[in-house]
């Protein structure tokens, strides 16, 4: 299945316009002892809420007490439209004349089992009246700039068609290590990054639920590959337990990180979505430039406007796998990628 390079692809196609973003990314380490390493969270983040960003200060104090690693670089990877959740608000723009101020801006994924496993953190998208130009990418992009923590987004994932967790993955870490040269040392050795999931435990709870995965050998290939090769840090979410569930994957203990919420938080997308088509307040659940961007564009009031026209089946996955009969919280619905469609516009 690898590449010669070691990855699961042996080369990577990236979309018109795209430049790896690395303005936020340390170069040089603050201490040499440690293992320079970046988080990635993928998602549909339709909206990006504060629980999303705090997830990587959660990491972030968890890293620093307990670990060996120093953070180097934090990245929002939104899905692709091809994703294809019900509902998911549209990565792209049709018009260029619209509504967002940020400047912003293929290989198909087929169908597997095991390795979706990784996908579970992605971020429920249901339900919006005006898919427009990049707004999630839009949103993330606030979010990022909002925080003032060096949080970047990258659009890679976002603006081709479906692209796997261990491919999306491999992707930071060319772009990072092979591309940039990783990072140095202040003595002006160099020194690979490793570049690790982060995710929510809804993610962990779903791997040991009888029925739920299927797992053929190319499934635990991938599966494998993301948290042999990579690893991943679990933030522990409301209704998710942890412990239990890691025994069926004692396989990758040692690249499985979990991470107590001291603070219970419970706010998600699709909480959120909800409270928007009922007419409710979302602000201070979301960064203020997110909700003002929401209310100028008329995001989210009207579920099943901007849905796919194809809805789910329950036959195949896009993303690596998808569990079978699961509720749309963080769970990736099931959809055989389509040919990459443009969505319609504001």
């Amino acid at each position: 299945m690898a590449s010669s390079s070691g990855y699961v692809t042996e080369g990577f196609t990236n979309p018109p316009n795209y430049s790896f973003p690395h303005e936020h990314l340390e170069r040089v380490m603050k201490d040499k002892n440690r293992t320079p390493v970046v988080l990635v969270a993928c998602g549909s983040f339709s909206p990006v809420t504060y629980l999303h960003l705090r997830m990587f200060e959660m990491a972030r104090d968890y890293i620093r007490h307990n670990t060996e690693f120093e953070i180097v670089g934090a990245y929002l990877s939104p899905v692709s439209d091809q994703y294809k959740k019900p509902g998911l608000l549209s990565a792209r723009h049709r018009s260029v004349s619209f509504c967002t101020p940020p400047a912003l801006h293929s290989t198909p994924r087929r169908a597997s089992s095991a390795a979706h496993i990784c996908e579970a953190l992605v971020a429920a998208a249901v339900a919006c009246t005006l898919p427009t130009l990049s707004c999630r990418v839009a949103m993330c992009k606030l979010a990022a700039e909002e925080s003032g923590t060096g949080l970047m987004v990258d659009s890679w994932e976002a603006f081709q068609s479906y692209q796997r967790t261990a491919i999306v993955l491999d992707h930071f870490d060319y772009e990072i290590n092979t591309v940039l040269g990783g990072v140095q040392t202040e003595d002006g050795e160099h020194r690979p990054v490793r570049v690790m999931l982060l995710a929510g435990s809804d993610l962990i709870s779903t791997m040991s639920e009888p029925g739920v995965w299927s797992y053929s050998d190319a499934s635990l290939l991938l599966l494998d590959h993301i948290l042999g090769r990579y690893g991943v840090f679990i933030i522990e979410r409301a209704g998710s337990g942890m412990d239990q569930a890691t025994d069926a994957l004692a396989k990758w203990r040692h690249n499985i990180y979990l991470i107590s919420q001291l603070i219970q938080n419970d706010v998600s997308s699709t909480k959120v979505r909800l409270f928007l088509r009922r007419g409710l307040s979302v602000r201070y659940l979301l960064p203020n430039s997110v909700v003002d961007y929401i209310e100028r564009n008329g995001l989210y009031l009207d579920e099943g406007a901007g849905q796919s026209p194809n809805p789910p089946s329950n036959s195949d996955k896009g993303k690596e796998k998808e569990p079978v009969n699961k509720k749309d919280s963080q769970q990736p619905s099931s959809s055989p990628p389509p040919p990459t469609t443009a969505s319609a516009g504001c």
